[in-house]
C-alpha cells in the first residue's frame, strides 16, 4: 500500500513533457511559400498571425529535392524522408509496365468508397515506401492512438494518413468526403452526418468577395496572365456557379478555388475531433490537415494577385477556429503540439517576371518532348517512345525492350539535345546521375527526387524564371529554385521554445521533431532530426 502510494507521488511529480501531447494538430498549407508568407504577415492577425508570434517560427525553410509538388512535399513532410527513400517522386508519373502515365497513389485493387473511380485516380497508400508519422503512431500506441488526415485533395490525405490512419479528402463529383476502401469499407457515422450537412451546396449562387477594402490589396485585380476557370472571371466579385443552375463538378471545383473551402475543411476537422474523440484520454492522437484552396488560386491567378492575398487572409481567420477546436478538443493548449508547413511554394506568373525585366517565359511542355522526340525518330528511328512528366523523360518502345537499339545510346543522345537548349542548366542519364561532376549543385536536388522504378531515363534542369505549364493563364511550381522550394515552418503549443529562428530548416525535420514532442520514435525511413533547438524539456 505504502509503495503504491509513493509511486503514485512520484509519477504525479514528473515533468509535464515526460508526458505527450494528448493531441498534435499537422497543418498544411499548399502552396503557402515563404515569399507569399512574408508579405502578408504584417495584415494577419487571426489564427495564423498568432501562430507566428507565439510558436517557433522557421521562415526559411527549404526542401531538397527538385520537384517541388504536392504529393512528394506531403509525403516528405509525412516521413521525413526525401522522395529517393519514401518512392513519391511527382503527382503522377509514367508507369513502364503498362506506358501509361498514372497517378501516385493510384491503387485499383482499392477503388473510392461511394463515389465514381476513375482511370488512375489516387485512392490508397499502396505506392508509398515509408513509415509515416500516423503510422509510428499507431504502432506505438498499440493501435491506440487515431491518425486522421483531412483534405480537398486525396494525395494529400493518403500521403499524411499514410498505411494505417485515416484518409479522408473532397471528391468534386459528388461534393462530399470520401475515402479509398483501404482504409474504410463504409463511412462512419460523424462523416455520414457531416456530408449529409451539405456544406459547399450553401455557398452555391453566391460570390467571393474582398474580405478588406479595396485600398489595402497591393498591385491591381485584374492582370491578362490570370485565368477565368469555372466561371469564376478574373476579378472581384467572383461567382460561385461553376457556370451551372444547380450544384455539380464545375461548382465544386469553383468553390475548391474559393476561401469557402477552408472553413469548410475545418468544420470537416472538427467533426473528424468529435467523431473520433480526438484529444479526449492520455493516448496521444494526430490530426492532418491539409489546405488545398491556397493551391488551387496561386494555379489561377498566380502568388501577387488579389485573390492569393485574400485567400491569406480568409485563411488567417479559418486558422483561429481550427486552433480553438484543437485545444478545446485537448482541454487546453498545454495538452497540444501544432505544427504548420507548406508543401511548396510556387512561381509567379512569367510574363509578370518577364514584364519587370527578368528572364522569364512560359512553355507548353510539349515545346521540349516533341524537339526530344524528333531527333529519337530521326536517329533511332519510330520505334523508340519518348514521354515526358515535367523534369523525367522516360523512353520506352519496341526497340528498346528488344535491344534492337542501345539504350544508353539514346539516353545520352537525348542529354546531348537537352544541354544544347539555352534553357536547360543541367541534364544526366539515369546511370552518371549519382557520379556526374556537380560543381552547380543541380544533380544533388534531382538525386534526393529520383526513385529507380518511377523516376525518368533522363533527368534535367531548367534555369531559373522558365515556367512549364500545360495552361496559357495562371502558374505553376516544380523546381528547386527558391520560389518553389522555401517555404515557413511553425512549431508551437506543449514543449515548444516560441522565437523566430533564422536557421534553414529541412522540412525532413518536421516528422523527427514532431515525434520527439509526442514521446516516440521517428518513422522508419527518416533523414530528418529533430531540431532540439525549440524543444525545452518542459
Amino acid at each position: 500500500m505504502i509503495r503504491a502510494l509513493v509511486l503514485t507521488v512520484v509519477l504525479a511529480s514528473l515533468p509535464a513533457a515526460a508526458r505527450p501531447p494528448r493531441l498534435t494538430l499537422l497543418i498544411t498549407v499548399d502552396a503557402l511559400g515563404s515569399d507569399v508568407l512574408l508579405r502578408n504577415r504584417p495584415r494577419l492577425q487571426g489564427g495564423l498571425g498568432q501562430l507566428l508570434d507565439s510558436g517557433a517560427y522557421f521562415p526559411y525553410a527549404r526542401y531538397g529535392y527538385a520537384k517541388c509538388r504536392t504529393a512528394p512535399g506531403h509525403t516528405t513532410l509525412a516521413t521525413g524522408a526525401n522522395p529517393w527513400r519514401h518512392g513519391i517522386v511527382d503527382n503522377r508519373w509514367w508507369d513502364r509496365a503498362s506506358g501509361k502515365r498514372v497517378y501516385s497513389f493510384v491503387d485499383p485493387a482499392h477503388p473510392v468508397l461511394e463515389a465514381a473511380s476513375k482511370p488512375g485516380q489516387d485512392a490508397s497508400p499502396v505506392n508509398l515506401m515509408a513509415e509515416t508519422l500516423a503510422d509510428r503512431l499507431r504502432m506505438a500506441t498499440q493501435q491506440r492512438g487515431k491518425a486522421v488526415s483531412v483534405s480537398l485533395k486525396s494525395r494529400s490525405a493518403i500521403a499524411m494518413a499514410g498505411r494505417l490512419g485515416q484518409a479522408w479528402w473532397f471528391d468534386e463529383d459528388s461534393g462530399k468526403f470520401v475515402t479509398g476502401t483501404w482504409y474504410a469499407k463504409e463511412f462512419p457515422q460523424w462523416l455520414q452526418q457531416f456530408n449529409a450537412r451539405k456544406i459547399p451546396d450553401r455557398s452555391f449562387g453566391k460570390t467571393w468577395e474582398l474580405s478588406r477594402p479595396r485600398a489595402e490589396y497591393v498591385g491591381e485585380d485584374d492582370l491578362p496572365h490570370e485565368a477565368d476557370s469555372y466561371g469564376l472571371g478574373r476579378v472581384f466579385p467572383h461567382p460561385l456557379t461553376g457556370g451551372l443552375k444547380a450544384p455539380g463538378t464545375d461548382f465544386y471545383k469553383a468553390f475548391g478555388v474559393s476561401p469557402d473551402s477552408h472553413e469548410f475543411l475545418v468544420e470537416a476537422a472538427k467533426a473528424a475531433i468529435a467523431g473520433e474523440g480526438l484529444g479526449k484520454d492520455a493516448v496521444p492522437d494526430l490530426l492532418m490537415v491539409s489546405f488545398s484552396g491556397t493551391d488551387n488560386v496561386f494555379h489561377e491567378y498566380g502568388p501577387y494577385s488579389w485573390e492569393m492575398q485574400d485567400t491569406v487572409l480568409r485563411l488567417d481567420k479559418a486558422l483561429g477556429e481550427l486552433i480553438s477546436a484543437a485545444e478545446r478538443a485537448a482541454g487546453g493548449r498545454a495538452n497540444l503540439s501544432i505544427a504548420l508547413v507548406a508543401d511548396h511554394g510556387g512561381a509567379a506568373a512569367p510574363e509578370e517576371w518577364a514584364a519587370a525585366g527578368l528572364p522569364a517565359q512560359r512553355m507548353h511542355p510539349k515545346a521540349i518532348s516533341e524537339g526530344i522526340t524528333a531527333m529519337v525518330k530521326e536517329r533511332f528511328g519510330p520505334d523508340v517512345t519518348v514521354a515526358m512528366e515535367e523534369l523525367d523523360v522516360y523512353l520506352g518502345g519496341p526497340a528498346l525492350a528488344s535491344g534492337k537499339v542501345d539504350g544508353a545510346q539514346v539516353r545520352r543522345a537525348v542529354v546531348d539535345w537537352l544541354k544544347k537548349q539555352p534553357i536547360v542548366v543541367a541534364a544526366v542519364t539515369r546511370e552518371e546521375l549519382f557520379s556526374a561532376p556537380d560543381p552547380a549543385g543541380h544533380l544533388a536536388t534531382l538525386r534526393k527526387g529520383y526513385y529507380p522504378e518511377r523516376s525518368g531515363d533522363v533527368l534535367y534542369m531548367l534555369a531559373p524564371f522558365q515556367v512549364v505549364y500545360y495552361d496559357a493563364q495562371g502558374s505553376t511550381h516544380g523546381s528547386p529554385y527558391s520560389y518553389d522550394s522555401q517555404v515557413p515552418v511553425v512549431f508551437a503549443g506543449k514543449g515548444v521554445k516560441p522565437g523566430t529562428y533564422m536557421t534553414e530548416l529541412d522540412p525532413v525535420d518536421v516528422a523527427p521533431t514532431l515525434a520527439a514532442l509526442m514521446e516516440m520514435g521517428m518513422p522508419a525511413s527518416t533523414e530528418g532530426k529533430p531540431r532540439a533547438e525549440i524543444l525545452t524539456g518542459k
